[in-house]
């Protein structure tokens, strides 16, 4: 009796990937995405960089040191978290942010919107909530790479992810006047201090 049953055109079974891996390979896109951003990043940082100093025995006068001081200056902050970068670096960083939430974060740890654990769907207009994310994507880069050892992801779910999460979603948080109930979607700004005027009497 002859096989009549489908093949692929080579002749072989098409290839089928486990349903239980699919998980494990939707997490990996996930990070693999989040950290090309991040390098496109760095490499937009690494190409704005002022250039080199004068070699050794090469005479520089006191003005263009200051001026390759402001040139670098110019170039923005050194520093990597979100809130210190402007203009481009910080659209760019917040797209990257944004993959990492939408499809890493909130798919494992969101869990229900409820008056005790309030969300946003608009975080990315609540600055605290931008900068205490982007504090834990960075934090995730760190102890989820191979270099923090085995005991890596577990120190970050209990130093890093689970005090965010107690700050982002509490009943007084940053979200505390946005969704309750995922039926009555709310977004509202919660008004911050006024600062104190230097000079004015309280």
């Amino acid at each position: 009796m002859s096989d009549t049953s489908p093949t692929t055109a080579a002749g072989t079974d098409p290839f089928r990937v486990p349903d239980g891996d699919l998980d494990d390979l939707a997490s990996t896109l996930a990070k693999t995405m989040a950290e090309v951003r991040q390098h496109g990043v760095i490499l937009d940082r690494l190409g704005s960089e002022p250039e080199p100093a004068p070699a050794v025995g090469q005479q520089t006068d006191s003005a263009s040191e200051a001026e390759a001081a402001a040139d670098k200056q110019a170039d923005g902050p050194a520093s990597v978290f979100i809130l210190a970068l402007g203009g481009e670096a910080y659209a760019v960083e917040l797209a990257a942010l944004s993959d990492w939430v939408n499809y890493l974060f909130l798919p494992v740890y969101g869990r229900e919107i409820s008056t005790n654990r309030p969300w946003c769907a608009q975080w990315h207009e609540h600055l605290e909530a931008v900068a205490r994310l982007h504090a834990l994507w960075l934090s995730w880069q760190q102890f989820t790479d191979t270099e923090a050892g085995l005991s890596g992801p577990s120190t970050w779910h209990r130093d890093h992810l689970d005090q965010t999460l107690a700050h982002l979603r509490a009943p007084d948080g940053p979200f505390a006047a946005c969704t309750t109930s995922a039926n009555r979607p709310n977004h509202r700004l919660l008004t911050t201090p006024a600062p104190e005027q230097a000079g004015v009497p309280a």
